[in-house]
């Protein structure tokens, strides 16, 4: 599946003063990625707000989305849940003209055990009508997806061809890559540590930063790509402190605030998010300056 290596991004979903789904802002933004050369788009991931959206809105998305991509980059549309008997409902309904692949994020809330994990996505596995992507971010699930589970699961359903790891987690890292099958996809799901884990085998990263800045971390993971990583670690340097700035309060809040300064799309967030205080508004204008 080589349409995944390199750069992917988590889109934002952008959204009027009034919390209506902006439509132009989101053109807008598909348009600035794809001219920052990004291999990949995802669409209603956790960057996307994508709890705070109902059925409607996040089929509207998705075939908005769909219609200004226009076929130029390979789609990845999210669907995850903590009830998997919903979450498989949502995966037979949806609508895959367009999209290449779905990313699943492990439950979150519930603390399932390593079998409990297995058995979610093997039921996904069998209803899926496009490849899969595991999503491990025990930061915001509770639960971390072990090494030996992701290696049953790419073992036993080849339509599950990668997970987005964002553990943070480096003895994971290490197990995953000595054991994984070899066409199976390490994706880096955390930009600070996209470098190190490229390092290990990761084919690259679906990234928050890349809503930003497109051009620049497509620019350090092609060089990873072609393991030329002295100079890969001088863009990764001078990322350091936007990629801060882009988590320090929240995400998708810092990557909205760098995007209006960008002149993109606003910087609306649904409860219960809201937009970046003024003082990391304001670090985030002039980090984002030096990029311009």
């Amino acid at each position: 599946m080589n349409k995944f290596y390199g750069t992917g991004v988590a889109m934002v979903t952008p959204f009027q003063a009034d919390g209506q789904i902006d439509y132009e802002g989101l053109e807008n933004l598909i348009e600035h990625l794809i001219d920052g050369g990004v291999q990949y788009l995802v669409s209603l991931g956790t960057t996307g707000e994508s709890a705070t959206l109902n059925a409607d809105e996040r089929k509207q998305v998705w075939a908005f989305t769909v219609k200004v991509v226009n076929k130029r980059v390979p789609l990845v549309a999210g669907i995850g849940g903590n009830n998997t008997h919903e979450v498989v409902e949502q995966i037979k309904d949806f609508d895959t003209n367009g999209y290449d692949a779905i990313l699943s994020s492990s439950p979150h809330y519930n603390k399932p055990t390593q079998e409990g994990i297995y058995q979610h996505y093997k039921a996904i596995a069998q209803v899926a009508p496009l490849p899969v992507i595991l999503y491990n971010v025990p930061s915001r699930t509770g639960s971390t997806i072990a090494a030996e589970t992701t290696v049953r699961l790419a073992r036993d359903f080849k339509n599950i061809i990668g997970i987005k790891e964002a553990s943070g987690n480096f003895d994971l890292f290490n197990q995953l890559m000595r054991d994984k099958p070899e066409e199976f996809l390490v994706i880096s799901g955390d930009d600070p540590v996209t470098l190190p884990m490229m390092a290990l085998g990761a084919v690259g990263v679906i990234s928050v930063i890349g809503n930003a800045l497109p051009k620049q971390l497509s620019a350090m993971v092609q060089l990873l790509l072609k393991n030329d990583f002295k100079a890969a670690q001088k863009v990764h340097f001078s990322l350091i402190e936007f990629t801060r700035l882009m988590f320090v309060e929240g995400n998708p809040a810092g990557a909205k605030s760098a995007l209006k300064y960008l002149g993109v799309c606003g910087d609306n967030v649904r409860l219960p998010l809201v937009p970046v205080s003024s003082n990391t508004a304001t670090s985030i204008k002039q980090e984002t300056q030096k990029f311009a």
